[in-house]
C-alpha cells in the first residue's frame, strides 16, 4: 500500500469498515491494479464498480480480511507474489500537518465488525456503471502483477490493456468511462 490513501482507497476501506493493514497484501495489489486499469481509462475508480467484481472474505477466524474474485466476473487474477514474513513488519501512519483528512472514514485499528457487503450485481449499478463492467467482463482477465509493474510505463501499460480489450470495446469503455 502506498501513502497518502486515494479517495478510491479511503472510500472503500470505510465501506468494508477496515483498517489498511488488515487487509492483506494480495487483496491490496486487487485494489491498486484496479485503479491503475481505471487510471488508465482515465477515470477515478468506483467503489461500487470494484464490489462488482470482488466480494470481502474474512480469514478464517483471524481479523485478517481478503478480496475475493466473484465466479464468472473476474477481470484480474491473483497476485502471485510471495510476501514471507510479512505479518510481523508493520509501522505506524499518523497524519501530517499538510492533510488532516489523510486518514478519515476508515478505522486505524483492527476491526471485528468488517462490513461485508455482499456483491453488486448489474441491475443495482448505474446505467454507466452497468456498461463499464459488461465491457471489463468481457476483456480477458488482466494479470494484477503486469499492472503494478507497467504502472509508470505507459506505452507498455497501453500495449498490455490493449491486448485484453477488443479495439471497439477499447473505444466503448473510454466514452463510458468518461460519462461517470
Amino acid at each position: 500500500m502506498r501513502l497518502p490513501f486515494t479517495g478510491f482507497e479511503r472510500e472503500l476501506l470505510t465501506k468494508i469498515n477496515v483498517a489498511p493493514a488488515q487487509l492483506h497484501p494480495n487483496s491490496w495489489a486487487f485494489v491498486k491494479a484496479f485503479g491503475i486499469l481505471c487510471g488508465y481509462f482515465g477515470q477515478t475508480p468506483s467503489v461500487d464498480i470494484f464490489l462488482h467484481f470482488f466480494e470481502v472474505k474474512k480469514q478464517g477466524k483471524s481479523l485478517w480480511v481478503s478480496f475475493s474474485s466473484i465466479v464468472g466476473r473476474i477481470v484480474l487474477t491473483l497476485f502471485q507474489q510471495s510476501y514471507k514474513g510479512w505479518r510481523g513488519k508493520f509501522f505506524r501512519v499518523c497524519c501530517s500537518d499538510y492533510d488532516l483528512t489523510a486518514l478519515d472514514g476508515f478505522p486505524l485499528y483492527w476491526v471485528e465488525k468488517v462490513k461485508f457487503t455482499k456483491p453488486k450485481s448489474l441491475d443495482e449499478l448505474p446505467s454507466t456503471d452497468r456498461e463499464a463492467c459488461q465491457i471489463l467482463a468481457s476483456a480477458r482477465a488482466f494479470d494484477t502483477s503486469i499492472l503494478i509493474n507497467r504502472e509508470y510505463d505507459a506505452e507498455a501499460l497501453a500495449r498490455y490493456i490493449s491486448m485484453g480489450i477488443t479495439p471497439s470495446n477499447h473505444l466503448l469503455l473510454l466514452l463510458v468511462l468518461a460519462c461517470i
